[in-house]
Parts: C-alpha cells; sequence; structure tokens
C-alpha cells in the first residue's frame, strides 16, 4: 500500500528537506515520526529538495506502508501529526498506485517569492520574506521575469552540488513566471517542469537586481541559453531562502 502524503512546514529551523549529516531535516522528521508508529524502519521519498530555511505549503512525499499497519490512509495524518514538532505538519495523506513516485511522476512545481517592500520589515516577516527597502521598477521586474518563460538552458541559473558532469542537464520549462501586488510588497510565482539546485531563488535574485538598475536587461537575458563551453557567466545574486515557499506539486 503505497500513501502519498502532502506536507507543509516552516523551514527555518531546518537545514532544508534531505537528510544530512549532523543536521535537522524535515526529511528526517518524517522518517522518525513513520519508524516511530511503525515500530520499524520507513522512509519517505519527496517530490525534491528545499534549501536551507524555505517553506512548504505542498510538498509532497510517498511511503510504502508497512504490512500489518493498512489503516485508514486519512488516519495517518493524525497519527504523524503527533509525533512531528509544530513546525511541520501532514496536511493529507491519500493511497496511490504502486507506481506513483513523488518525485518522478510529478509534471509541474510551483513556488512563490515574497519581497517585502516596506520601510521596516515586520518581525512577523523574519525568515518569511527579502526584505528590499530600496525602491524597485515593478515594470523592469515583471520584463526580466518574462524572459524566464519558455525552454531555456539555465545553466546560468544553477548553483553547483559537485556532482555535475558533461551529460548534466541543465534545460529546463518555465510556463508561468508572474507578478502580484500584495499587501507589503509582491508575491512572485513561478511553475515549470523542474527546477535546478538554488534556481528560483537564482531566478529572483537576478530578476530583482534588473528591477533596481544593478543589471541591464539585455545583460539579463543573455544568461540564458549559455553554450556549453561558457560556464563563467552566473546570475549575480542568490535571493534569500526565507522568501520562498513551495507551494504546489501537480500530477497526472
Amino acid at each position: 500500500m503505497r500513501l502519498k502524503l502532502t506536507i507543509a512546514y516552516d523551514g527555518r529551523p531546518y537545514y532544508g528537506w534531505a537528510t544530512q549529516p549532523n543536521s535537522q531535516t524535515i526529511e528526517d522528521k518524517l522518517n522518525e515520526a513513520l519508524t516511530t508508529i511503525a515500530k520499524q524502519d520507513v522512509k519517505v521519498q519527496g517530490s525534491g529538495r528545499t534549501d536551507t530555511g524555505v517553506h512548504a505549503d505542498g510538498q509532497i512525499a510517498h511511503f510504502d506502508c508497512p504490512v500489518g499497519l493498512e489503516m485508514n490512509p486519512h488516519n495517518w495524518v493524525p497519527a504523524l501529526n503527533t509525533k512531528l514538532p509544530k513546525t511541520i505538519r501532514v496536511i493529507d495523506c491519500v493511497e496511490v498506485p504502486a507506481d506513483f513516485h513523488a518525485r518522478f511522476s510529478a509534471t509541474s512545481k510551483t513556488y512563490s517569492y515574497f519581497l517585502a517592500t516596506t520601510p521596516v520589515l515586520h518581525p512577523m516577516l523574519n525568515g518569511r520574506a527579502w526584505h528590499l527597502p530600496r525602491l524597485l521598477d515593478p515594470a523592469t521586474l515583471e520584463q526580466a521575469l518574462q524572459h524566464y518563460i519558455g525552454t531555456h538552458d539555465f545553466r546560468a541559473f544553477a548553483a553547483l552540488r559537485g556532482n555535475e558532469t558533461a551529460k548534466t542537464n541543465y534545460t529546463r520549462t518555465i510556463t508561468e513566471a508572474t507578478l502580484t501586488p500584495v499587501d507589503g510588497g509582491y508575491l512572485i510565482s513561478f511553475t515549470g517542469d523542474g527546477f535546478l539546485y538554488k534556481m528560483v531563488r537564482l531566478l529572483t535574485g537576478a530578476a530583482v537586481q534588473a528591477a533596481q538598475g544593478r543589471l541591464r536587461l539585455d545583460d539579463h537575458l543573455s544568461l540564458l541559453d549559455q553554450p556549453a563551453k561558457l560556464p563563467n557567466g552566473k546570475s549575480p545574486f542568490c535571493a534569500p531562502g526565507g522568501g520562498l515557499t513551495l507551494t504546489l506539486v501537480k500530477y497526472d
């Protein structure tokens, strides 16, 4: 019995989603909760990694229910939440086909990024927004975001993990990159078929640099689709992790 979890979390206390040595991660906390309930080793498979300090409203993960624990999927929600810290909550649990995979079955992901433009950042937004009290031009910001729409080589917007090879694929398709005025600032939304390591933060950082007059729009556009032998051109700024939230993962 394979179960799909929808998970929300405040990323501030954690070193991202994925398990890593000597660090507290969301994946670790979920594995610990599952293992405690099942009284045997159970691990989740996530739809993708989120970085240190990044939040989620709609992270997806799956796990295979151990034999003998095939209870109603909805009962897993309170069972897990009693074992998880208050900063992590399972929102939903449903049964899925045996060939479902949280990562490889995903067709698109949507991230949102909050830019706070008020002169003083409200303390409740600390670690939940990028504070930009300096004026930025929203029209230029929208122009920069439109550069990302379509299928491109995004190598200039990918941080290196150290395991890249000559065959590493940097091509992704972005179907949405929008700017919405909200109370206290702006919300940027990105939807695409997948995102590279720190890609959304690098996309956001470069667009904001353009909107603040620190990066020409033609230079910004030239960062896309760089030839494989020109790795020196990189997005000039990586936005802080705190403003970023994984909001939705879609499946067929």
